[in-house]
Parts: structure tokens; C-alpha cells; sequence
């Protein structure tokens, strides 16, 4: 059974992604909220230390795990956030995260794999250059490493672009079937490919570009996921709903008035955002997509990034802001996952998330071929 350390852990979503068949030895996370949710679904068998990684060192991490994997903070990467970068308070957190790495390293604990998940600004951070440093990481470590832009929307119905950065160590044997020879798509977008084409030269000699099959097209809609009666949340009022409405530009009717006319139910997700009218005043609009696929799930740092939600059948439309349910479901969490009873708290914890049928994919066809899982499985089925 191939074994892990989870950081920056959350609810366990990789370890839900990866799976019963994967052993975890150690996890960890800052926020003792999320560490009840993460102890809640998978026990309290000793393996999470809640606390600051800066006081985590490799003597604290029980075992020899096969991977690393470390999903660190996004703020100061995102395009939404102030730009710090990994200098950031947050996304800074990175670094003392590798010295947990280098200490296993040193104390001959070496993981074969290590895999970094982020937001996709990390490519474009400070002109490239905290992709640059990361990539820097990894080769001066002593790994051969690639990155793949994974849209969560190719599983579930929302859109969530992430960047995952695959690290393999020099004494791993790679399959030559799980490399290709150049960027390939599904996975490697051109912001990636610009990305890599970025790095320096000791770090592009380490770079690998893994071949990554593309999954099975979804067949669940946003409307599939939507409860009727939620217990986090409640309808709106027929006077909220129009006052939602009433913020919305003629475009966005427009958009409303196609959804009345579909012949089936439509979801759509709306996001509040400062526009400037027509005399150049800001003004809260509100922004709906009708494209069967909810927007990107952020942590509700303020109202206006709580997704609201629209439903339509024919002349009636209905409002609310989405359930914490409907968003574990947009995180590919099965209803049996127990979520935190405050509504903010469930939202940060799936918002700050890992869509888990992205891990399931990578761990198939990527992380367990790496480390012979499959063919020790098909020698054990004989």
C-alpha cells in the first residue's frame, strides 16, 4: 500500500482523492477548524498535528512516505489576491514547507514523489518568477519534476483551473509510456508552456512533460448537484430575487430571459461585482452563467465571493446563495463526507479545497504507475 504525508491538509480532500488504497502517515494543518472537519471523516488515529508548518520538522513525520503532497496556501498568488507572491504571509508558507521536505531528504526519507497544487496565477507571479523558484526547488533537490493545468471542470460542474507540479526522485525508474516528448494537450496550456519556457537552465534540464490521458467527458450538470431543500441556507424571498435581478446589466437579463426559454431547468451562478455604468460610477453588478458549470468555489473572505445561485424553470426563478452540500458536491465529495455546521466555515473548508476526482485522476494515471502500484496490483490479481 503506497503511503503519503498530507500538508496544508484542510478537510482531507487529496486524501480523498487518493483514496482507501493509499496509507496516510502524516498530515497537517494550520486551522484547528478544518483539523475537527479533517478528523471528523477520517478518524482520530494520531496522523494530523494541527499547527504552523514553520514548526514542523522531519522528525515529527512518522514512517517513509512515497509522497509528499502540499497543497499551500493560494492568497498571494491569485489574481485576485495582493500580489505578494511566495514572499507572502501565506503563500510564503511554501518554503518552511520545502524545509520539512529537506529534512527528510537529509535524514535519507527522501519521498519518491512530491506534488504541489496551486492556483494557476502561480505560473505568471512576479513576472514568472516564483514559478521560476519552484522549479529551481525541485531541481536542486534532486527531482526530475513537470506541471500539468488541471480544469476541475473536465470532472465535476466547476470551473477550477489548477496547476500541479509533479516532482519525481532522480532514483525512480519513469515508465517512458507516462512522458512525452514535448507539451501535449489536454494539460499543458500555453500559459504553462510559457511558464516553462521561463525557467532557468539547471531547472529546464530536470523538466519533464508527463502524458496524462484526458478523462471520460463529464456527464453531470451544475443543475444535477442543486438540493431543493437545503439545510444551510434558505430560498430567497420573491422581492430578493428580483432585487438580484435589478442588479443585473441588459446582458445578463438577456442571459436570464434564454434560460426561461430552455424547456429544462437552468442553474446558473452569480457572482457580485463592482462595474463601472455607463458614467463611469462603480456600481455591484451581478454576473450569471447559465453554461451548465458553477463558477470557481472561493473562500468567503467577503459576501460578494459566496456564489448565489439562480434556477430557472420557465417563468419562475428562484434565488439563494449556494449550500454548503452543493459545494462539497462541486468538489467531487461524496453526501456522506460530514461538513462543518457553520455555513462560513463549510464554505471556506470546500473553497480552499482540492477537487478530489482531479486527485483520483492523477493518482491513476500518473502517481501509482510511478511507483509500480498498478502492475504490483495486476501481479497480485494473477
Amino acid at each position: 500500500m503506497p503511503s503519503f504525508y498530507e500538508f496544508f491538509a484542510g478537510g482531507g480532500m487529496a486524501r480523498a482523492g487518493l483514496g482507501a488504497d493509499w496509507s496516510c502517515l502524516f498530515a497537517n494543518d494550520f486551522d484547528p477548524k478544518k483539523g475537527m472537519t479533517y478528523q471528523a471523516n477520517w478518524g482520530t488515529g494520531g496522523e494530523l498535528k494541527i499547527g504552523d508548518v514553520k514548526k514542523i520538522v522531519a522528525a515529527d513525520l512518522t514512517g517513509v512516505a512515497d509522497l509528499v503532497w502540499g497543497s499551500f496556501p493560494c492568497q498571494d498568488l491569485s489574481l485576485a489576491g495582493g500580489g505578494a507572491g511566495l514572499q507572502g504571509e501565506r503563500s510564503g508558507t511554501f518554503y518552511p514547507f520545502w524545509d520539512v521536505v529537506k529534512g527528510l531528504i537529509a535524514n535519507a526519507r527522501a519521498p519518491k514523489l512530491i506534488v504541489l497544487e496551486n492556483v494557476c496565477g502561480a505560473l505568471t507571479s512576479h513576472n514568472g518568477k516564483d514559478f521560476q523558484a519552484i522549479c529551481e526547488t525541485f531541481a536542486d533537490a534532486g527531482y526530475r519534476y513537470g506541471a500539468l493545468v488541471m480544469n476541475a471542470s473536465l470532472f465535476v460542474p466547476q470551473s477550477r483551473p489548477r496547476l500541479f507540479v509533479i516532482g519525481v526522485h532522480e532514483d525512480v525508474e519513469i515508465d517512458p509510456a507516462l512522458l512525452a516528448p514535448g507539451p501535449i494537450e489536454l494539460f499543458h496550456t500555453r500559459g504553462l508552456c510559457n511558464a516553462a519556457e521561463g525557467v532557468s537552465k539547471k531547472a529546464k534540464a530536470a523538466w519533464l512533460w508527463w502524458n496524462v490521458p484526458a478523462p471520460p467527458h463529464r456527464n453531470s450538470t451544475f443543475a444535477d448537484l442543486i438540493e431543493e431543500n437545503p439545510a444551510s441556507v434558505n430560498w430567497h424571498t420573491p422581492a430578493e430575487t428580483k432585487q438580484l435581478l435589478g442588479m443585473m446589466s441588459a446582458l445578463n437579463l438577456a442571459k436570464v430571459a434564454a434560460a426561461k426559454r430552455a424547456k429544462r431547468r437552468m442553474v446558473g451562478g452569480v457572482y457580485k461585482r463592482t462595474r463601472l455604468d455607463e458614467s463611469g460610477a462603480k456600481v455591484q453588478r451581478a454576473e450569471v452563467r447559465f453554461d451548465d458549470v458553477a463558477g470557481c468555489l472561493r473562500t468567503p473572505s467577503g459576501g460578494s465571493s459566496r456564489q448565489t445561485i439562480l434556477v430557472i424553470d420557465g417563468n419562475t426563478i428562484r434565488s439563494r446563495l449556494i449550500s454548503s452540500r452543493e459545494t462539497a458536491r462541486l468538489m467531487g465529495l461524496p453526501d456522506e463526507y460530514k461538513l462543518p455546521k457553520n455555513y462560513n466555515e463549510a464554505y471556506h473548508l470546500t473553497g480552499d479545497g482540492v477537487a478530489v476526482p482531479v486527485v483520483r485522476h492523477l493518482a491513476t494515471h500518473l502517481l501509482e504507475p510511478l511507483l509500480g502500484v498498478v502492475a504490483a496490483r495486476v501481479r497480485q490479481a494473477a
